[in-house]
């Protein structure tokens, strides 16, 4: 597996072996721990990840009203990855705010999240790096508002 650019069937077996390890009381390494964690506060994925893990090539079309949830896990890792290292900068402070205002830290990652997909989604469609200060700018809109 590439270590920056993962495969998608990958980045999903990635995360159901976390949960399988988890499940089987193996020794986790930090990331799969952070990823644990962030599955344990998804019910609703846990017998997606039990069932044939790395088997499920679906995909999840948005304009049929489907979200994806391996994407959404893995924008969840990524929040935690930035919010580790403030990278992009101030990305700590928008998403502090933005948890003051909500009270729930679930409901703060959603947020951002939402942010996050937006970002990479005009990235993706622009051919261009995703943009750093939009995205924060969005945190921020959702932390004031």
């Amino acid at each position: 597996m590439s270590m920056f650019q993962p495969t998608r069937d990958e980045a999903r077996t990635f995360l159901a072996d976390a949960w399988r390890k988890h499940k089987a009381r193996e020794p986790l390494s930090p990331i799969e721990a952070t990823t644990v964690d962030i599955i344990a506060a998804h019910p609703e994925y846990h017998l997606l990840l039990q069932t044939a893990p790395g088997t499920d090539r679906r995909d999840f079309l948005p304009e049929a009203g489907e979200s994806n949830p391996f994407l959404h896990l893995h924008l969840h890792l990524a929040l935690a990855e930035q919010l580790s290292i403030d990278q992009p900068p101030g990305i700590v402070a928008a998403y502090r705010q933005l948890l003051a205002r909500l009270g729930q830290p679930m409901a703060a990652q959603h947020a951002v999240i939402d942010c996050l997909a937006e970002t990479l989604w005009r990235s993706q469609r622009d051919q261009a790096p995703p943009d750093g200060e939009a995205y924060l700018a969005c945190v921020r809109r959702r932390a004031s508002a």
